[in-house]
Protein backbone atom coordinates (compact mmCIF):
# COMPACT_ATOMS: atom_id res chain seq x y z
CA UNK A 1 0.00 0.00 0.00
CA UNK A 2 1.53 3.33 -1.02
CA UNK A 3 1.79 5.77 1.55
CA UNK A 4 -1.05 8.69 1.26
CA UNK A 5 0.93 11.89 0.44
CA UNK A 6 0.47 15.36 0.33
CA UNK A 7 2.00 18.56 -1.68
CA UNK A 8 2.03 22.03 -0.60
CA UNK A 9 2.44 25.15 -2.21
CA UNK A 10 3.07 28.45 0.01
CA UNK A 11 3.72 31.68 -0.78
CA UNK A 12 3.09 35.10 0.14
CA UNK A 13 -0.07 36.79 -1.96
CA UNK A 14 0.99 38.11 -5.56
CA UNK A 15 4.13 35.45 -5.62
CA UNK A 16 2.50 33.36 -8.10
CA UNK A 17 1.26 30.02 -6.30
CA UNK A 18 -2.09 30.02 -7.70
CA UNK A 19 -0.23 29.88 -11.79
CA UNK A 20 1.96 27.09 -10.65
CA UNK A 21 -0.59 25.24 -9.14
CA UNK A 22 -2.63 25.61 -11.76
CA UNK A 23 0.05 24.37 -14.16
CA UNK A 24 1.10 21.31 -12.11
CA UNK A 25 -2.85 20.26 -12.27
CA UNK A 26 -3.12 20.38 -15.45
CA UNK A 27 -0.16 18.11 -16.26
CA UNK A 28 -0.35 15.63 -13.68
CA UNK A 29 -3.76 14.27 -13.80
CA UNK A 30 -2.40 12.00 -10.44
CA UNK A 31 -2.87 15.22 -7.91
CA UNK A 32 -6.09 16.67 -7.36
CA UNK A 33 -6.55 20.09 -6.32
CA UNK A 34 -7.27 20.34 -2.20
CA UNK A 35 -10.44 23.00 -2.25
CA UNK A 36 -10.41 24.78 1.05
CA UNK A 37 -13.02 25.72 2.98
CA UNK A 38 -14.13 29.68 3.42
CA UNK A 39 -16.27 32.01 4.86
CA UNK A 40 -16.04 34.93 2.53
CA UNK A 41 -18.56 35.47 -0.79
CA UNK A 42 -17.19 34.18 -3.97
CA UNK A 43 -15.69 36.28 -6.45
CA UNK A 44 -16.67 36.83 -10.09
CA UNK A 45 -16.97 33.47 -11.39
CA UNK A 46 -16.15 31.21 -8.85
CA UNK A 47 -17.92 28.01 -8.06
CA UNK A 48 -18.68 26.44 -4.48
CA UNK A 49 -16.97 23.13 -3.72
CA UNK A 50 -14.39 23.90 -7.23
CA UNK A 51 -12.97 27.03 -6.00
CA UNK A 52 -13.96 26.89 -2.26
CA UNK A 53 -16.40 25.60 0.02
CA UNK A 54 -18.01 28.61 1.15
CA UNK A 55 -19.58 28.41 4.20
CA UNK A 56 -21.09 30.97 6.82
CA UNK A 57 -19.23 31.88 9.66
CA UNK A 58 -20.92 29.66 11.54
CA UNK A 59 -20.96 26.52 9.95
CA UNK A 60 -17.22 27.24 10.17
CA UNK A 61 -17.08 27.94 14.05
CA UNK A 62 -18.98 24.59 14.32
CA UNK A 63 -16.49 22.49 12.04
CA UNK A 64 -13.69 24.17 14.02
CA UNK A 65 -15.12 22.57 17.29
CA UNK A 66 -15.82 19.45 15.18
CA UNK A 67 -12.34 19.05 14.91
CA UNK A 68 -13.40 18.85 11.10
CA UNK A 69 -9.96 20.68 9.79
CA UNK A 70 -6.16 19.60 9.30
CA UNK A 71 -5.90 23.77 9.44
CA UNK A 72 -8.05 26.61 9.35
CA UNK A 73 -6.86 30.43 10.73
CA UNK A 74 -8.84 33.91 10.64
CA UNK A 75 -6.85 35.16 7.97
CA UNK A 76 -8.71 38.73 8.60
CA UNK A 77 -11.30 39.70 10.95
CA UNK A 78 -13.92 37.66 10.29
CA UNK A 79 -12.14 36.01 7.49
CA UNK A 80 -11.87 32.33 7.88
CA UNK A 81 -10.24 29.61 5.88
CA UNK A 82 -9.25 26.38 6.65
CA UNK A 83 -8.78 22.35 5.14
CA UNK A 84 -11.00 19.91 5.92
CA UNK A 85 -9.89 16.46 6.82
CA UNK A 86 -12.94 15.50 4.64
CA UNK A 87 -11.25 16.91 1.35
CA UNK A 88 -7.85 14.86 1.92
CA UNK A 89 -9.19 11.49 2.16
CA UNK A 90 -11.70 12.21 -0.48
CA UNK A 91 -8.92 12.83 -2.53
CA UNK A 92 -6.65 9.95 -1.17
CA UNK A 93 -9.94 7.64 -1.59
CA UNK A 94 -9.64 8.51 -5.45
CA UNK A 95 -6.10 6.95 -5.47
CA UNK A 96 -4.56 10.92 -5.96
CA UNK A 97 -2.21 13.41 -4.10
CA UNK A 98 -3.75 16.17 -2.76
CA UNK A 99 -2.50 19.55 -3.76
CA UNK A 100 -3.13 22.62 -1.16
CA UNK A 101 -2.48 25.92 -2.34
CA UNK A 102 -2.58 27.40 0.93
CA UNK A 103 -1.20 30.25 3.05
CA UNK A 104 2.30 30.67 4.63
CA UNK A 105 0.79 29.97 7.95
CA UNK A 106 -1.54 27.62 7.46
CA UNK A 107 0.72 25.30 5.35
CA UNK A 108 3.39 25.15 8.59
CA UNK A 109 0.17 23.60 10.41
CA UNK A 110 0.02 20.19 7.46
CA UNK A 111 3.25 20.50 7.57
CA UNK A 112 3.81 19.73 11.32
CA UNK A 113 0.69 16.99 11.25
CA UNK A 114 2.23 15.00 8.03
CA UNK A 115 6.19 15.28 8.77
CA UNK A 116 7.29 12.69 6.39
CA UNK A 117 4.53 12.43 4.08
CA UNK A 118 4.32 16.40 3.17
CA UNK A 119 6.13 18.40 0.41
CA UNK A 120 6.30 21.81 1.01
CA UNK A 121 7.39 24.34 -1.46
CA UNK A 122 7.35 27.90 -0.72
CA UNK A 123 7.18 30.15 -3.94
CA UNK A 124 9.43 33.61 -3.46
CA UNK A 125 8.38 36.53 -5.41
CA UNK A 126 12.56 38.07 -6.52
CA UNK A 127 11.93 40.96 -4.00
CA UNK A 128 9.11 42.65 -2.14
CA UNK A 129 9.40 45.45 -4.84
CA UNK A 130 8.57 42.89 -7.65
CA UNK A 131 5.87 41.45 -5.78
CA UNK A 132 4.27 45.30 -4.92
CA UNK A 133 4.36 46.02 -9.01
CA UNK A 134 2.66 42.48 -9.30
CA UNK A 135 -0.19 43.42 -7.09
CA UNK A 136 -0.66 47.24 -8.41
CA UNK A 137 -0.97 46.14 -11.78
CA UNK A 138 -3.97 43.58 -10.76
CA UNK A 139 -5.70 46.69 -9.96
CA UNK A 140 -8.04 44.99 -8.30
CA UNK A 141 -6.61 46.32 -4.90
CA UNK A 142 -6.76 49.87 -2.94
CA UNK A 143 -3.54 51.39 -2.23
CA UNK A 144 -4.48 50.28 1.44
CA UNK A 145 -4.94 46.93 0.98
CA UNK A 146 -1.96 46.39 -1.40
CA UNK A 147 0.27 48.00 1.73
CA UNK A 148 -1.39 45.48 3.51
CA UNK A 149 -0.55 42.23 1.86
CA UNK A 150 3.16 43.61 1.62
CA UNK A 151 3.28 44.05 5.27
CA UNK A 152 1.89 40.32 5.59
CA UNK A 153 4.39 38.83 2.54
CA UNK A 154 7.33 40.90 4.36
CA UNK A 155 6.47 38.95 7.10
CA UNK A 156 5.45 35.61 5.67
CA UNK A 157 8.98 35.96 3.75
CA UNK A 158 10.52 35.35 7.37
CA UNK A 159 9.48 31.59 7.40
CA UNK A 160 10.53 30.19 3.99
CA UNK A 161 13.34 28.00 6.28
CA UNK A 162 10.29 26.23 7.32
CA UNK A 163 10.01 24.55 4.29
CA UNK A 164 11.06 21.90 2.91
CA UNK A 165 12.12 24.00 -0.10
CA UNK A 166 11.90 27.18 -1.54
CA UNK A 167 11.60 28.22 -5.28
CA UNK A 168 12.10 31.97 -6.62
CA UNK A 169 9.57 33.14 -9.25
CA UNK A 170 11.49 34.94 -11.39
CA UNK A 171 10.01 33.98 -14.67
CA UNK A 172 6.89 31.73 -14.17
CA UNK A 173 7.71 29.06 -16.81
CA UNK A 174 11.01 28.46 -14.92
CA UNK A 175 9.56 28.06 -11.72
CA UNK A 176 7.06 25.84 -12.78
CA UNK A 177 9.29 23.90 -14.19
CA UNK A 178 11.58 23.76 -10.97
CA UNK A 179 8.30 22.84 -8.56
CA UNK A 180 7.85 20.13 -11.26
CA UNK A 181 11.02 18.19 -10.58
CA UNK A 182 10.52 18.60 -7.32
CA UNK A 183 6.73 17.03 -7.31
CA UNK A 184 8.56 14.18 -9.51
CA UNK A 185 11.34 13.53 -7.31
CA UNK A 186 8.92 13.56 -4.38
CA UNK A 187 5.86 11.43 -6.23
CA UNK A 188 7.94 9.28 -8.15
CA UNK A 189 6.31 6.03 -10.04
CA UNK A 190 2.79 7.51 -8.35
CA UNK A 191 2.90 10.53 -10.99
CA UNK A 192 0.54 10.15 -13.58
CA UNK A 193 1.51 12.27 -16.65
CA UNK A 194 -1.17 13.49 -19.03
CA UNK A 195 0.73 14.08 -22.66
CA UNK A 196 -0.85 16.41 -25.29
Amino acid sequence: MATNKIIIITAPSGAGKTSITRFLLKKYPSLAFSVSAATRCPRGAEQHGVDYYFISVEEFQKKIQQDAFIEWEMVYEGKYYGTLKSEIERIWSEGKTPLLDIDVQGAIHVQQQFPQTSLSIFIQPPSIEVLRARLESRGTESADSVQTRISKAAYELSFSHAFNTVVVNQHLDKACAEAEVLIKDFLGDALGIAHG
